[in-house]
């Protein structure tokens, strides 16, 4: 790293710390030649690549934009689209990759969209997953009501599990 002051080409890092929840590196630099000390801030860039081939930075924006279009007229508030926008993007940083194709993060998109709200789930998907037809609706609420019961019966397995294999007491 050049140096700001002197223009020396190299500096020595003295500390590094993690900012903005690990996606900023701020290090601590000293310059070997003229003695002073400067502070750089390094940024992990994600790129998406869209299937044109173009390549576009990540944006979380972005994605709170396309969940909101799906939510809207939903009982969904703007801090769980949010939450589910970070999700997202951990999900796709957790690959490693510094590009990943648009389809993967559709793909990390619908997980966390079908459990917040199962319309706006459809919503999407049927945009993301281009359905041309009612059967391709169809298929997919019959698997959206698979999952939903096998999500149920698990939930009643664990709680049976939990009280000994007897229905739990209710207090009237």
């Amino acid at each position: 790293m050049r140096c700001p002051y002197c223009r020396h080409a190299d500096s020595r890092v003295v500390d590094s710390r993690e900012a903005d929840d690990g996606q900023l590196i701020r290090r601590r630099r000293s310059c070997p030649e003229c003695g002073k000390r400067f502070t750089t801030v390094e940024e992990a860039v994600l790129a998406v690549v869209k299937r044109s081939g173009v390549t576009e930075p990540f944006s979380r924006t972005k994605i709170m934009s396309g969940v909101r279009k799906a939510c809207q007229g939903r009982p969904v508030d703007e801090d769980a689209i949010a939450v589910l926008a970070q999700r997202v993007e951990e999900t796709i940083r957790a690959k490693g990759a510094a590009e990943v194709p648009s389809h993967e993060v559709g793909l990390a998109i619908l997980v966390p969209l079908r459990e917040l709200d199962q319309v706006a789930y459809l919503r999407f998907a049927s945009v993301y997953k281009s359905f041309d037809s009612l059967d391709e609706f169809e298929r997919e609420i019959t698997a959206l009501r698979e999952a939903t019961t096998a999500r149920e019966a698990a939930v009643r397995h664990a709680v049976a599990t939990r009280s000994g294999g007897r229905a739990p007491k209710i207090n009237s």
